[in-house]
């Protein structure tokens, strides 16, 4: 049993970094305003097209930022829920002798 628990507790750890390495974006006015992040939800980089930024006011490009984050934040959180229940079927299809299902 604690054999079938500390393999889920590594899988759950190798998730974690598999999603580190996946990049997702958010993008704004055709991608004059892009974010990207990893799929545990961290920013990595942010790009705003130089000419956008002159024609426009800080209020505007504030606005737009922070469309284009929560863009990005909610494409990791598909992503990242996508992979934690691919991953909990298999772990619960290698625990099912924990709780009399398997043999």
């Amino acid at each position: 049993m604690f054999d079938k628990l500390m393999a889920a507790q590594q899988k759950a750890e190798e998730i974690k970094k598999r999603l580190d390495t996946i990049s997702v974006y958010g993008e704004v006015e055709n991608g004059l305003i892009k974010v990207t992040a990893t799929a545990n939800k961290s920013i990595t980089a942010i790009h705003i097209n130089e000419d956008f930024y002159k024609e426009n006011d800080v209020e505007a490009i504030e606005e737009l930022l922070l469309t284009a984050i929560n863009k990005a934040l909610t494409q990791a959180e598909m992503v990242s829920a996508a992979e934690m229940q691919n991953a909990t079927k298999d772990m619960m299809g290698g625990l099912g002798g924990l709780f009399g299902g398997g043999r």
